[in-house]
């Protein structure tokens, strides 16, 4: 399960366990009559700038896939491989950033006002990021900004908000985690963590987002006789034109292997995706379907990452034309990852989800803790908090709408906190099927937006939607025939 344990003030929840659980077992090849099988890509593996076809294959992990001239003899059996997700990604086992004894989850949870905040700010010291006070994150906020103890308006408000919410968080967390000690599933061997470090992945796969930006300049597609979707099986191809411009659809029990690029991805059961950007979302409505559950992941737009030009980001503006009533059931229970920039926070329950005729009427937390526990920062952290937001809504068209409730659901509790060992890869959220469930209706149509990673039963949405997929994050755990 990917729920480890569940109390009042949240869930305990084994990301890993999740990925794990979505079948990722793919038939090894198709068996034909008389006892021949064919593998049916004509793709090099090892060249991202091969001219290559989008096919449904399921390939070794090494070497050049067989062309269709490669007959392989089998006994009629179909030989299947097993996946998993390679759990060392899962492996943070200490904080990437030292607490103060006295800040250390164990020791009570001390009322720290912003009064405080700024004479710590003022007074200590970070050397060689081992210490950390409620001002932990000041050494480096000097170097950069030349100031001492001065706070502009946005620091303000974040100083203020995290006042607030700061003794549900550390009093939740707490209780999560002791249930998580006891259980076994977290554990606290200081010995051998303190001479582990945590894994920081390399660079894999070949710029899906790059590939988007391409596609913009292939002729446009005749949408009156072209599929709205596309369903994998194991004989078919397809370029990556087709590919930016329909859903792909799994809809068998056992998981795909795509090739793009040269790269191989998998793909589990029951999933379906479109990978494109913002400005290539008609695919999406033409899949014509109504969603009951709406996550939303966007990349906001901040100065680091103008600064950085590593990651794509958009305006507020640009983020309101996304289509979510069109793309809306009734009652659709919407969910916006945002970060803590208390600007970010106002903008969705301010101006986005009236704009989309969504009530707001929760938020949660994201609570990232090492595999012994401790938070994976310091909770006082001016920089850098070990906790991200989620803003949980619903759809409501008119008055009516409003005034009736969802049928057969439990109302959305006004906090929750979800407390996980994140991964070490960046922006893999959690996920929040299992969490969500008591709240929405069995076998309803989920959609992820700006996702980077697909779950079974969910359509998926993003300029990297198969970023997370890619194979050389999953180890080949057995051959089963």
């Amino acid at each position: 399960m990917s729920v480890v344990h569940r109390l009042t003030a949240g869930w305990l929840v084994d990301h890993l366990s999740f990925i794990n659980q979505c079948g990722y077992e793919v038939c090894d090849s198709c068996a034909y009559p008389g006892g021949v099988t064919l593998n049916t890509s004509v793709t090099s593996v090892g060249d991202c700038r091969a001219t290559s076809t989008f096919a449904a294959t399921s390939p070794s992990r090494d070497g050049p896939i067989p062309g269709p001239a490669n007959l392989i003899e089998t006994e009629g059996k179909t030989a299947k491989k097993r996946y998993v997700f390679r759990k060392e990604f899962f492996d943070i086992s200490k904080p990437h950033i030292a607490a103060a004894p006295e800040e250390q989850l164990w020791q009570g949870c001390p009322e720290v006002g912003l009064t405080k905040v700024k004479a710590n700010s003022s007074t200590e010291e970070h050397p060689e990021g081992t210490k950390s006070y409620v001002g932990e994150s000041v050494a480096s906020a000097r170097k950069k900004r030349k100031r001492k103890c001065v706070f502009n308006q946005g620091e303000l408000d974040a100083l203020e908000y995290h006042s607030k919410v700061r003794k549900l968080i550390w009093e939740g967390t707490l209780h999560l985690v002791q249930e998580g000690l006891r259980s076994g599933f977290l554990y606290c061997t200081a010995a051998e963590l303190s001479c582990r470090k945590n894994v920081v992945p390399g660079h894999i796969g070949c710029g899906l987002a790059e590939l988007c930006e391409m596609a913009k300049q292939l002729p446009a597609v005749n949408e009156s006789d072209h599929q709205a979707v596309h369903l994998l099986d194991d004989e078919t191809s397809m370029s990556e034109q087709d590919l930016l411009s329909c859903v792909t659809e799994n809809s068998s029990n056992s998981a795909k292997i795509v090739v793009l690029m040269g790269q191989k991805y998998l793909v589990p059961p029951k999933s379906s995706f479109l990978l494109s950007d913002i400005s290539c979302l008609q695919p999406l409505l033409n899949y014509k379907k109504k969603y009951d559950v709406i996550v939303i992941d966007p990349p906001w737009e901040n100065k680091s990452v103008k600064r950085s030009n590593r990651y794509s980001h958009l305006s507020s503006w640009q983020i309101k034309q996304i289509p979510v009533p069109a793309l809306a059931a009734p009652d659709c229970l919407v969910v916006t990852w945002v970060t803590n920039r208390q600007k970010h926070l106002r903008f969705i329950k301010d101006e986005l989800y009236p704009y989309w005729c969504v009530k707001t009427l929760a938020e949660w937390h994201w609570v990232k803790i090492t595999r012994a526990g401790e938070f994976v920062l310091p909770l006082d952290s001016l920089h850098k908090k070990p906790y991200e937001v989620l803003v949980l809504g619903r759809v409501q068209e008119d008055v009516k709408e409003a005034l009736r409730k969802p049928e057969d659901v439990l109302p959305i509790p006004e906090h929750k906190l979800i407390v996980s060992i994140p991964c070490s890869l960046h922006s893999h959220k959690p996920p929040l099927t299992a969490v969500l469930a008591e709240f929405i209706k069995p076998d309803v149509e989920c959609l992820e937006l700006f996702a980077r990673n697909l779950q079974p039963g969910w359509t998926s949405w993003g300029n990297e939607v198969l970023k997370f997929q890619h194979i050389d994050y999953f180890t080949l755990l057995q051959n089963e025939n």
